[in-house]
């Protein structure tokens, strides 16, 4: 078995089917065996029922968990299963579009052995470039991040930022449109070499969803393995249809605290922690005029 596609759902059946209808056709293209695992999150739209009729038919493996189990937890479940020498994280709003997508991919990592960990090229429906992971977040780039200077040009160069803006912002960056190293990449599609899985074991189960990935590049890189943005492969990325603005801000500022409770010194950690308090503050004052967002932030606050 060369590649498993592991992909969790909660409560996006119609997206699932389409990006399973993707899966077929690139995979119809592609010379490689793949494996096709989706772990179901207890959703509630008919997509246990969906997936339970054409799992048969589709030779697909099939997981229902009886409540959410969160992002990190169910891809572990899938992990468990996989056969592949590779695994892929994909998320179930995803478009494939490219016919040799999985080729074209595994023959890259194949011929550069130091990587474990590559994320494509991710797009918008309209095709542009979406910004896709970035940097760990040590005290300078909270800094930072926490103070909304980190895209300006000239600090951008001198500290690397957390979250490099994609070629649609003002600094029209062409940082993503190029292969390099990266500290990580988004969790939306994510190869894993199985040497990674081997050497550092499954996703961190604390973290329910969001900067997952984050902190299991960072586990990767410690362990010798490069991690690679690679554009010369690509597929769509609708963003943010299982999960609300609240659920992704919230769980982002305390995956980043946890980041700091489990990876860095016992010193850096009040420091980070009033970081993360600016950076809420500020960004419910910037949103003052945009009651949802402010209102996030502001229970945000109250939860660090």
């Amino acid at each position: 078995m060369t590649l498993s596609i592991i992909i969790v759902s909660y409560n996006t059946k119609k997206l699932l089917q389409d990006c399973l209808e993707s899966i077929k056709c690139s995979l119809a293209k592609d010379s490689i065996k793949a494996q096709i695992i989706i772990v179901d999150n207890n959703s509630s739209d008919g997509t246990q029922e969906y997936l339970k009729s054409i799992a048969n038919k589709r030779g697909l493996i099939a997981i229902f968990n009886k409540d959410n189990a969160g992002f990190a937890k169910a891809n572990n479940q899938g992990i468990e299963r996989a056969r592949g020498k590779y695994v892929l994280l994909l998320n179930s709003d995803t478009i494939l579009t490219e016919g040799n997508f999985f080729t074209k991919t595994i023959r890259f990592l194949e011929k550069n052995k130091k990587i474990g960990i590559l994320g494509p090229r991710l797009l918008w429906e309209n095709g542009q470039t979406q910004p896709s992971g970035g940097y760990f977040p040590i005290l300078p780039r909270l800094f930072t991040w926490a103070l909304m200077i980190d895209d300006l040009p000239l600090i951008n160069k001198i500290i690397k930022p957390y979250h490099p803006h994609g070629p649609g912002f003002y600094t029209k960056d062409r940082y993503y449109q190029k292969p390099h190293y990266q500290d990580w990449v988004t969790g939306a599609c994510f190869f894993i070499k199985r040497e990674v899985i081997k050497k550092i074991g499954f996703l961190d189960e604390n973290i329910f969803m969001y900067t997952e990935e984050m902190e299991y590049c960072y586990r990767a890189k410690k362990a010798g393995f490069d991690i690679v943005y690679y554009p010369e492969t690509s597929l769509i990325h609708l963003g943010g249809k299982s999960g609300t603005s609240l659920l992704s801000v919230k769980n982002e500022f305390q995956g980043i605290k946890y980041f700091y409770q489990k990876h860095q010194p016992a010193w850096q950690k009040p420091i980070a922690h009033i970081l993360l308090k600016i950076a809420a503050r500020l960004r419910k004052a910037v949103f003052c005029f945009h009651p949802e967002k402010s209102t996030v932030y502001q229970q945000v606050l109250r939860e660090l």
